[in-house]
């Protein structure tokens, strides 16, 4: 092949392959970061609630992961078994946790279309 056989063509510098398709691919990298940063934004105004023992206890926390609130049935408060009010307790945050890292998860998914990019 001659010297410089590549040139002028799709891969040569002219704008072809290399430069428009990096810059259309950035740009797009930079659009999905926006959107990315909003959807993060709006879920961290959201709340999420779980309830746990038949709903004597319930749990609020904030989509960044901070309890909000927690409500006790006072008939759930049994001096003799403060152990299971706290199982109780435990469960209905855990929960209330788990659906708010599942909301993330499941827009992070519309986003990125079902890419696994690490986040």
């Amino acid at each position: 092949m001659a010297k410089g056989a590549f040139r002028g063509g799709s891969y040569g510098g002219g704008g072809g392959f290399s430069g428009g398709m990096n810059m259309n691919m950035v740009r797009q990298a930079q659009k999905m970061q926006q959107e990315m940063l909003k959807m993060q934004e709006e879920l961290e105004k959201q709340t999420y609630e779980a309830t746990a023992g038949g709903g004597v206890v319930k749990a609020e926390v904030s989509g960044k992961n901070e309890l909000l609130s927690l409500t006790i049935d006072p008939e759930a408060v049994d001096p003799e078994d403060v152990e299971m009010l706290q199982d109780m307790i435990v469960a209905a945050v855990n929960e209330a946790l788990r659906k708010a890292d599942s909301a993330k998860a499941d827009n992070m998914n519309k986003l990125t279309g079902g890419l696994n990019l690490g986040f």
